[in-house]
């Protein structure tokens, strides 16, 4: 493994293949916890331990079922293991920041159905990434999605001052937003090394 093959997937992680506004995947959140920038460094944070955690153990639970000829059981392996991760972040959070824990609501809970979780550690498996490869990936991956919370957090705080058109108000605006900042990463689509 190179460092340009290192470099190409923590990239693509975060710019050119974001799981948000490449893939499109994990969008309820998105729009959910992207009111104000503390919820959404919270959730960006939550969702990168569970993403970066979840691709490595998967990643070698599917080793596992393959070894066994049960690749089928994949997706309810899968899940089992991010509600257990979330369970655990749920109790860790509730318990030391109850702030936070209060200001991401039934959004931490979702974080279960969040398809951004799943999506990558179907892409680790898809992709056939080693185990740094995998680690890579699920943290970059939970970075880009985090710095598109912020950006969208920052964008909707701004637009709260503002006068927005009745009809426009609420996700209608969320949405244009979305379609907005995935027309700006698409640009970085044709960037190589």
């Amino acid at each position: 493994m190179s460092v340009a093959s290192i470099i190409t997937i923590i990239v693509s992680a975060i710019l050119t293949d974001n799981i948000v506004l490449s893939k499109t995947l994990g969008i309820c959140p998105l729009l959910g916890t992207s009111k104000k920038t503390d919820s959404a460094v919270g959730m960006g944070l939550a969702v990168t331990f569970v993403i970066t955690v979840s691709s490595v153990v998967c990643y070698g639970l599917f080793k596992l079922l393959a070894l066994w000829d049960i690749v089928y059981l994949q997706t309810i392996v899968f899940i089992l293991v991010i509600a257990s991760l979330v369970q655990l972040l749920d109790i860790v959070l509730k318990r030391f920041s109850p702030t936070l824990y209060n200001s991401l609501g039934i959004y931490l809970a979702l974080i279960t159905t969040n398809c951004a979780v799943l999506g990558s550690a179907n892409m680790v498996v898809d992709m056939g990434y080693n185990l740094l490869e995998t680690f890579i990936f699920g943290f970059f991956t939970g970075i880009g999605f985090t710095m598109v919370l912020i950006l969208m957090s920052g964008i909707r705080e701004r637009l709260s001052r503002a006068h927005i058109p009745a009809p426009f108000v609420g996700f209608p605006i969320a949405l244009i937003i979305a379609g907005i900042l995935a027309m700006a990463f698409s640009g970085f689509s044709g960037f190589a090394f």
